[in-house]
């Protein structure tokens, strides 16, 4: 379907042409992350290699593996807040080819180091490069996604995250003892083969971006190629509902200001609750008599309800509102958690525990997309690294409180009470992020459908009952008013009546003039 824009100056809206540059987007950027979901846990996989054989890098303690294991981490906070500098004034595009490009070369010299110190630095500097991908990534489908399906293409990006997890532990299930812990790293490194030049070919600039930098030519040029409608950055300009700064600026201005403190601490108790809940579910299960295996299938289950359940949640936020839809699943996450520590058989527990996944990796998902969603173009990459990188710190001490937990012998009911509580306060933390209501404004504008044509005088013009053009222009930016007015019957009428004629001879016309 093909929608015209008189307004735009003739661009057309191809919404067949909308999806196929969506899709593209969405396939490059879940692959990258499919590569940082792998690269990220790789390093667990070959980590009893590096332990039992000094050969490879010399000795390597447990003290040791847990530092090295934190430095890819620590490069991805900073290489996240990194790309919120850098996102919102050198583009999506080349952010997104560059942190490919960068973790692909990291992960090939990361297999040729031989020393640990030299191991530890290229973990570091390779999570600079995912972090700048696991920021970029939100920003760059909230551009591209269609209207109504933003949310969903988000669940689907980010879930290559723990896609690529899996791919990790099954290649190292089926190949650490052919290829080594070496060759591993080196398939980590293969998306400069195959990624990147797919990734230079078919992923376009965002025409918002260039649009809110003042690009206008380029923008709409960026447009008809790539199906992109502009209709609501334009009225978002022409509405001013944008902060004037840019960046982290635009991010922590008074317009954000509150909702970047608060979707920061959303993201911090989504990937508390993610890390915390995936280090320590085992042994948590296993103090309730439940073996090995078993306590293995209930993280298995926690991963592939987040995915599940986070696609369709997703799909739900598109219809009724991200926010609403993450406070619902934090709560359901706090429910769950505390049924936990009844003594119900195991498939009802496998249940709660596959709903408790959705409320934290799923809504951590989620979070990725209303937070997309929720800053102006200008602050988009920034406001998203934010999000990520203050997470991170959620990601840090997830782990680390399940371990003080364990070690002030607070038992698994106490646990999940107080990773219950920590859901709960994701949920009010959620519920008190403000609306952007020029914002919305805009994006219903734009969206709105036009099925209500009205005469008007020169080129036709359809307009919706929102009052929006056939091309989901909003009715402030097309000037309906003006369209109405021809069609009104006293204009024709004046010149007919007979009093005109008359009027030179009336004694108060010459004051007339003073008032025109």
């Amino acid at each position: 379907m093909t929608l015209h824009s008189p307004a735009a100056g003739g661009i057309t809206h191809d919404q067949r042409k909308e999806r196929r540059t969506a899709n593209w987007v969405a396939a490059i950027v879940c692959m990258a992350l499919v590569f940082d979901g792998f690269d990220l846990t790789i390093y667990g996989t070959v980590l009893s290699t590096l332990l039992d054989d000094p050969s490879h890098l010399g000795a390597v303690d447990e003290a040791a593996a847990g530092t090295l294991g934190s430095l890819a981490l620590i490069g991805v906070l900073i290489g996240s807040l990194t790309c919120g500098f850098l996102g919102d004034y050198f583009g999506r595009r080349r952010l997104i080819l560059g942190g490919i490009a960068w973790f692909s070369l990291g992960m090939f010299i990361t297999a040729l180091t031989t020393t640990v110190p030299a191991f530890g630095a290229m973990r570091l500097l390779t999570g600079l490069g995912l972090g700048v991908i696991l920021a970029t990534a939100g920003a760059t489908m909230a551009e591209f996604a269609p209207a109504g399906r933003r949310n969903f293409y988000n669940a689907v990006v980010y879930s290559g995250i723990p896609a690529g997890g899996v791919i990790a532990a099954l290649l190292g299930i089926l190949l650490l003892e052919p290829l080594g812990w070496r060759g591993l790293f080196m398939l980590g490194a293969t998306p400069i083969l195959f990624l990147l030049p797919l990734a230079w070919f078919k992923l376009p600039e965002s025409p918002r971006w260039l649009l809110s930098r003042g690009r206008t030519e380029q923008a709409h040029a960026a447009s008809a190629k790539t199906g992109i409608p502009l209709l609501e950055e334009e009225i978002v300009q022409e509405k001013g509902a944008a902060p004037a700064r840019r960046g982290f600026a635009a991010v922590f201005s008074r317009q954000f200001l509150v909702a970047t403190i608060l979707l920061g601490f959303m993201s911090f108790s989504g990937l508390l609750l993610t890390y915390g809940l995936n280090t320590w579910l085992p042994r948590i299960m296993e103090g309730y008599g439940f073996g090995t295996n078993y306590s293995l299938a209930f993280l298995l289950i926690l991963n592939s309800g987040a995915v599940l359940g986070g696609v369709i949640a997703s799909k739900a936020a598109d219809r009724l509102g991200a926010q609403r839809i993450v406070a619902t699943t934090f709560v359901l996450a706090a429910i769950t958690l505390a049924l936990m520590t009844f003594s119900f058989p195991a498939p009802v527990l496998f249940l709660f525990i596959a709903v408790a996944g959705v409320g934290t990796l799923g809504t951590q998902v989620l979070i990725y997309g209303f937070s997309s969603n929720y800053y102006t173009t200008n602050a988009r990459a920034a406001g998203v690294s934010w999000v990520a990188g203050f997470g991170r710190i959620g990601g840090v001490l997830g782990p680390l409180v399940g371990g003080w937990l364990v070690a002030l012998g607070i038992g698994g009911g106490s646990a999940f009470y107080i990773f219950g509580a920590v859901a709960l306060f994701g949920a009010l933390v959620t519920l008190g992020v403000p609306r952007q209501r020029a914002l919305e404004q805009a994006a219903r504008a734009a969206d709105a459908p036009a099925d209500a044509p009205v005469a008007a005088a020169g080129p036709a013009v359809a307009f919706g009952p929102a009052g929006t053009s056939d091309d989901g222009r909003s009715s402030q930016l097309a000037r309906p008013a003006q369209s109405v007015q021809p069609v009104q019957p006293v204009q024709p009428v004046q010149p007919t009546q007979p009093a005109q004629p008359a009027q030179p001879t009336q004694p108060t016309q010459p004051a007339q003039p003073l008032g025109r």
